[in-house]
């Protein structure tokens, strides 16, 4: 049964208007829906525990440190990660596991490159955010030949046991792109499905491009060429 196989970790912060639509349907799917509260200052970390899920905080370091902590807290052996300000639907859950259920894979994501997105087109800084990911999803297809469209995807699963082999280190979103290379340079199999990203349903962003671009490139320099 999917909801005894997989845990889902939702890493959020200051995410109030949220948090409770985000894990009320990722219950359908999972017994252990763990949320990772970045130190929030509004009611997120007091609405998440009133819903009968678990709930840590990560050390202050960014959202990779968030989903490292997800990960040593999971109980399942298959691990879903979900964005929790509403860009991600829950009911694609099913899809995203079905090919490491079935042993295709070992490490999934959602492909807005397939699937579509709300949040990649419109204006100069969506642009740029499309235009990196192709580039950034580029060089892993050729290093590793694989034909990936999406590195950047948030919303993706992942064996618990893999996981835990892959020494992750990156503190913000640029885990994104580290989870993918280390799972190719590792020898496990990737794999992805179309997933729609949604625009955020309330608050805005708080991922600044023009102040981390610099580590996206870096670290995907970093572990592209020397692991």
């Amino acid at each position: 049964m999917l909801k005894d196989e997989i845990t889902i970790v939702i890493p959020c912060k200051n995410e109030e208007e949220n948090i409770a639509d985000i894990i009320t349907k990722c219950q359908k799917y999972s017994d252990d829906v763990v949320v990772i509260d970045g130190h929030s200052t509004d009611r997120t970390r007091e609405i998440a525990e009133s819903m009968h899920v678990r709930v840590y905080s990560d050390n202050k370091k960014g959202k990779g440190d968030g989903l490292r902590v997800g990960i040593s807290k999971a109980l399942k052996d298959i691990i879903v990660f979900i964005d929790s300000d509403g860009s991600h639907d829950p009911d694609e859950i099913p899809k995203l596991v079905q090919p490491i259920i079935e042993g295709k894979a070992d490490h999934v994501t959602g492909s807005r490159g397939r699937g579509g997105s709300d949040e990649l087109h419109g204006d100069l800084s969506k642009f740029m955010r499309m235009i990196g990911c192709d580039i950034i999803t580029l060089g892993i297809n050729y290093r590793f030949g694989v034909r990936l469209t999406d590195s950047q995807n948030g919303f993706r699963a992942i064996r618990r046991d893999v996981a835990l082999l892959l020494d992750l280190k990156e503190n913000i979103t640029t885990i994104e792109q580290e989870m993918i290379i280390k799972t190719l340079r590792k020898g496990y199999r990737m794999s992805e499905v179309p997933s729609h990203e949604y625009a955020r349903k309330y608050g805005n962003s708080t991922i600044k491009l023009s102040k981390v671009w610099f580590r996206y490139i870096y670290s995907w320099l970093k572990y592209l060429l020397w692991g």
